[in-house]
């Protein structure tokens, strides 16, 4: 195995991972979202470029969970069981190996979810502010 698949381009390692039909959801949802968004007002648009600014992608969605895990199940660990202390382990593994792979098993969970990448909200992003700017 080659080191560029043991360590994708940061923009394209969780849809390298990803089921093609979720990515296909994904990308579809960005494109009707585009559609509907190009017919309405400027005011409209420049506040669903707002709203993209503070939508979660996988990578925050993902460091979140990883990390309430590792809180709670520490915490757990050292007033009840310490053998809590390893689901803490194995979510700080499955950490290290999204960072460096771009896959970690609630990767999939997350992105049939509906969540996006940064790429993907950037995408949605970028092609509104082109409309608004088409526009004059």
């Amino acid at each position: 195995m080659s080191i560029k698949m043991l360590f994708p381009p940061t923009t394209t390692k969780v849809n390298m991972f990803s089921s093609p039909r979720v990515n296909r959801e994904i990308k579809f949802r960005t494109e009707r979202n585009i559609e509907q968004y190009t017919e309405k007002s400027d005011e409209d648009i420049k506040a669903r470029i707002k709203e993209l600014d503070y939508e979660w992608d996988t990578e925050r969605t993902l460091e979140v969970n990883f990390a309430l895990i590792v809180v709670v199940t520490t915490f757990i660990g050292a007033i009840r069981n310490k053998k809590w202390s390893l689901i803490s382990t194995i979510a700080a593994v499955f950490m290290l190996q999204h960072s460096l792979q771009g896959w970690c098993p609630p990767l999939s969970v997350i992105r049939r979810l509906g969540v996006r990448t940064a790429t993907e909200i950037l995408e949605e992003k970028e092609t509104l502010k082109r409309v608004l700017n088409q526009r004059g």
